[in-house]
């Protein structure tokens, strides 16, 4: 076997990244961060990133960990936003080294029966695919894509502007009028489950929207899972599922190339521990080092919303209902995952399952229902729904010709509260993560992939296991693993994202915007958040607004979150407190 080229190493950070001539600092060199950072020096801002870690990227990083000839992504792969992103698509990463690559297929979930649902980037050969599992299964789904032809260009465009999205909301809602009006949003609102009963009759169509929806936290009765999963079918018809070739480093890396050559700079390694504010002013942030480094214009902080507030700003600097919110911010799922050398391809029962990138481990519906009960009620369950990478099935850079670079990865309750798998005479999972519970947990992974593929467990070379408190230790803002920077329900979105307010990147404290996750739209590697943040920040530069509408601004979102002294207790979900 001949190794593919080895992927280029991590950019470096510069040797002396001085913070004395800033325009902006942005905290943490995570997609939005960057992207942000990007977009303020395309219009001729200073910009420094301040990244805690050895090297940018945040949840969009790779490495050779697992085993010295594999390229492993540490905790994101698939970027079907990021491709059809306006803020990514604008950077032109191309000329920076990015180059995308696909599988043959987008997505297969085999079945108990040995047939597998794929989805294909066709959609009429999907629909004639799934028509094999229920008589008009494939025309309901041609309906499917039909609606994304009419109305998808505005549903993108208003999901990446900041909220209210007033002129895409017009044009979406014209759209909408023209493709059925209340019926299609209605329809788009429904529990996955309620969609399947409603439109289809086969397995297939269902397990593929599901399983979609569940890749944020939606489970098959959640309201508004159809509409995440028809998102992110649509787009895998529309851009497929890419993955950056050589690992997910080099999207990361393609950013920083670009961000310097701008003039600006990335310094690693430097976690930053106050954001410093005089007067209700953002003035910089102190490093932990001790070091103020001050920005002349704007501080935009890519970082979980419990981070910032209260975290890295002071209590004593925000409205007083501001904490009582932070303390009921919900965060998404705590994450366990896998990764694997496998010195041949997975062994699949299900022919359909050995060309698709990504791959979901689950029987049915009824079986994805009790998974999410079980998390709910706080138990580790006992048969955990996987999502599952075959990253050199979608790159065959990943690793040597004829292996895999595989991984995959589970959701957890943050509470542990028992296990519903635990057998007689078996250690129980959780809530302490010793060794020996790292590995039941990983061969209860394991086992669901050989039950659909026997002989999967001999082909592997070398494995890391990564339980939810890893997550932190290699990238901060991912306390448990939580992917999505707080729960994707509907009760923390739009003007409830990340607490009740104007869900606009705006802070209390004039000059900093929050530019993760945590704001509007919300988690996937889509860079809108620090898009809409740079985007407000340059907005603040105008005299109308720095005068009229950021006052306003800043006065809507005290006037929304309270005024006075803070209370005394603390948040409850510490982002610190790990099970």
């Amino acid at each position: 076997m001949t190794p593919p080229a080895p992927a280029p190493a991590p950019v470096a950070a510069p040797a002396a990244a001085s913070g004395a001539d800033a325009d902006a600092i942005v905290i943490g060199a995570g997609p939005n961060g960057l992207v942000a950072a990007n977009i303020l020096a395309d219009a001729g801002w200073r910009v420094l990133v301040l990244e805690a870690e050895p090297v940018p990227g945040g949840s969009v990083r790779s490495d050779r960990g697992v085993h010295p000839d594999y390229v492993n992504d540490l905790f994101s792969s698939f970027y079907p936003l990021a491709a059809a992103s306006p803020a990514f698509r604008a950077m032109r990463l191309e000329r920076w080294g990015l180059r995308w690559s696909r599988a043959r297929s987008v997505l297969a979930n085999p079945l108990p029966d040995g047939r597998c649902a794929v989805l294909h980037q066709d959609a009429t050969r999907t629909a004639a695919h799934l028509e094999t599992f229920g008589h008009g299964d494939g025309d309901a789904y041609l309906r499917l894509a039909a609606l994304w032809d009419r109305i998808g260009t505005e549903v993108m465009r208003a999901l990446f502007t900041p909220f209210p999205p007033v002129r895409p909301a017009a044009a979406l809602a014209r759209r909408l009028h023209a493709a059925g009006g209340l019926r299609t949003l209605r329809m788009l609102a429904l529990p996955a489950r309620r969609l399947a009963e409603e439109e289809f009759h086969g397995p297939a169509a269902p397990l593929l929207l599901t399983g979609c929806g569940m890749h944020a936290d939606f489970s098959p009765e959640s309201l508004g899972g159809t509409g995440f999963g028809w998102l992110l079918l649509m787009l895998g018809h529309q851009h497929g599922w890419p993955v950056p070739r050589g690992g997910a480093q080099q999207l990361s890396d393609a950013m920083v190339r670009r961000l310097e050559s701008l003039g600006s700079a990335v310094r690693c390694a430097t976690p930053v521990t106050e954001v410093l504010v005089r007067h209700g002013r953002c003035l910089g942030v102190r490093t932990a080092g001790g070091e103020p480094l001050r920005a002349r214009r704007a501080v935009l902080a890519d970082v979980p919303a419990p981070a910032l507030y209260g975290g890295l700003v002071g209590w004593e600097h925000l409205p007083s209902r501001l904490r009582d919110d932070i303390r009921r911010f919900q965060w998404d799922l705590a994450t366990f995952k896998i990764d694997w050398a496998l010195d041949g391809p997975i062994p699949w029962l299900a022919d359909g399952a050995a060309g698709a990138g990504t791959v979901h481990l689950a029987d049915g519906l009824d079986q994805l229902t009790r998974w999410a009960a079980q998390l709910a009620r706080g138990l580790v369950p006992d048969r955990p729904f996987a999502l599952l990478g075959q990253m050199t099935t979608a790159d065959a850079t990943r690793s040597p010709a004829g292996t895999e670079s595989a991984w995959a990865y589970t959701h957890l309750p943050r509470h542990i509260r028992g296990d519903a798998g635990a057998a007689p005479g078996a250690p129980e999972i959780g809530p302490r993560w010793t060794e020996e519970r790292r590995e039941a947990m990983a061969e209860r992974v394991e086992r669901e992939v050989e039950r659909r593929a026997p002989g999967f467990r001999d082909r592997i070379t070398a494995r890391r296991v990564l339980a939810p408190p890893d997550f932190r230790q290699r990238n901060r803002s991912l306390p448990l693993g939580a992917l999505n920077g707080g729960t994707a329900q509907a009760h923390q979105q739009l003007v409830f994202r990340p607490v009740p307010g104007t869900g606009r990147p705006e802070t209390p404290v004039a000059g900093l915007y929050l530019a993760s996750a945590s704001a509007h739209p919300g988690g996937g590697v889509h860079g809108a958040c620090g898009a809409n943040a740079a985007r407000a920040a340059l907005r603040a530069e105008r005299p109308a607004t720095r005068f009229l509408l950021g006052p306003a601004l800043a006065a809507a979102q005290r006037l929304l979150q309270g005024g006075g002294p803070p209370r005394d207790d603390p948040p409850r979900d510490d982002p610190g407190k790990e099970n």
